[in-house]
């Protein structure tokens, strides 16, 4: 057959070589098919010698989709991991150079207690911290259900054991976050140190066999450790978490000044070792908090932990103030509107503002003149 015959490959199917006609393969095990047109004999191509090329092109196609989409897994595929490997609780260095370190955690739990939102919030602040607030990969543990690891999955056992990771060998000049996105609860103080009665908790994924994390042992375990010239933000987007590391004094925003939360008990140690710790917590202590897609229509997430990051990269580090007024005055527009409040705050008044991000610290200081710097 002449040069001038050849087929072409067009969208998985052939052209006469000679008059250009468009070809239907035969389902038999042909190896030429005929032009109708001008009856040339024309090869039907060897798709195998194609194949990897034909294949590499569909997964580019797929890639393509899934990025558009923003869902870049199959159906049997797991999430990347978000912790850079190896993971960082595999360090056993009991030194380690002053610098930024974080813990991340997000629970989604499941069926009743289900939260939409958590594993968004992680992966938007964990963005934060290291495109805008110079925090390094390795520096980072996460933890999520969506983990492979089960030392990453957010159990009761190992969130404890990486509150020690991010505290463990601190020293002068070092900024620890921790950040935690799921449910809080309060329940009665049976210990006879919290001047309202109640002590406040975080939920890890297995709290209905394994308890909850209750406040004093959040502050003993990575608070007391904190050493002169070391300082702790901990974030919290949960429910009742305004004391939740049950810190000695309260930011009263309406009064502007600091509210004394020292424990009943004088026996009670609340305090650090020289170093700083600072809260922000989406809620008082009886109130709850969002989970919501009131401000995007779309993406779920915690109310305070979307509102924090848009000021953050708006503002590029507002005072600890202005951040908290910031963050009151769009969660008042946001609850001025009748679509929000029918959708997320049901079984509420009218115009009530339900959530009110709080700051609490170690010790006092000026918040509309030092800056929330992490």
């Amino acid at each position: 057959m002449s040069g001038n015959n050849h087929i072409m490959i067009v969208a998985r199917g052939v052209v006469c070589g000679k008059c250009r006609h468009r070809l239907s393969i035969p389902t038999t095990n042909s190896t030429e098919v005929k032009c109708p047109t001008c009856n040339n004999m024309n090869p039907i191509p060897n798709y195998e010698q194609f194949g990897n090329k034909d294949r590499s092109i569909q997964k580019l196609i797929v890639k393509a989709k899934e990025k558009i989409s923003g869902n870049n897994l199959s159906s049997s595929q797991k999430p990347d991991s978000l912790n850079k490997k190896p993971s960082p609780l595999s360090s056993s260095s009991e030194t380690r150079p002053a610098g930024k370190r974080a813990l991340l955690i997000g629970v989604t739990y499941k069926r009743k207690h289900k939260l939409k939102g958590t594993i968004n919030d992680v992966k938007s602040m964990r963005e934060l911290l290291i495109l805008n607030l110079g925090f390094k990969e390795e520096n980072i543990l996460v933890l999520t259900e969506q983990e492979t690891e089960p030392e990453l999955i957010p159990t009761k056992k190992n969130i404890l054991k990486s509150l020690k990771w991010l505290v463990k060998g601190c020293q002068a000049g070092d900024s620890l976050v921790f950040y935690f996105s799921g449910h809080g609860i309060s329940q009665p103080d049976f210990e006879g140190d919290e001047r309202d009665g109640f002590a406040e908790n975080i939920c890890p994924v297995d709290f209905m066999t394994e308890g909850m994390i209750v406040d004093n042992d959040i502050n003993s375990t990575i608070v007391w450790p904190l050493k002169k010239g070391v300082t702790l933000h901990a974030i919290v987007d949960a429910c009742h978490s305004g004391t939740v590391l049950d810190l000695e004094h309260v930011y009263n925003r309406q009064e502007k000044k600091w509210d004394d939360n020292s424990p009943l008990s004088g026996n009670a140690r609340k305090h650090p070792d020289g170093g700083l710790a600072i809260s922000l917590s989406a809620c008082l202590d009886n109130q709850v908090a969002a989970d919501t897609t009131a401000f995007t229509g779309k993406t779920m997430n915690g109310a305070m932990t979307f509102l924090l990051i848009k000021i953050m990269k708006k503002y590029h580090g507002p005072t600890y103030g202005d951040l908290l007024d910031l963050m009151h005055e769009e969660l008042e527009k946001a609850n001025e509107s009748r679509c929000f409040a029918e959708k997320i705050f049901k079984k509420i008044t009218k115009n009530m503002l339900l959530q009110k991000p709080q700051i609490s610290a170690s010790k006092p200081f000026d918040v509309y003149k030092e800056h929330f710097v992490l």
